[in-house]
């Protein structure tokens, strides 16, 4: 499946099948908050925070290729992520965009 960021994929014509999105709902752990503490004291790269989103944002475009191939589509266009704090110590992570058919 075709995964893109750009509005439309050149030379192609297709029809809008809707929006396909995926998501999850991540926490911390007690771990990581200690370390996250640490590394806040002395500053740098939270790393497993960022392997934290890394596999968020993987889940979650997983998802939205799922809903996409089960309702047909051969690519999702002006896919997008966001993500926020739904309540403290947990991060939504979104992923979503246009499911389109080749014609």
């Amino acid at each position: 499946m075709l995964v893109t960021t750009a509005d439309v994929i050149p030379g192609t014509n297709v029809q809008v099948l809707g929006l396909v999105r995926g998501n999850i709902v991540t926490s911390k752990n007690v771990g990581r908050d200690i370390m996250a503490g640490f590394k806040s004291i002395v500053g740098g790269e939270i790393e497993s925070y960022t392997q934290m989103t890394d596999e968020a944002r993987t889940i979650a475009e997983q998802r939205m290729e799922a809903q996409a191939q089960a309702i047909g589509a051969d690519a999702v266009v002006a896919m997008r992520f966001s993500s926020e704090t739904v309540i403290d110590g947990t991060t939504e992570m979104l992923a979503y965009g246009t499911a389109v058919k080749f014609v």
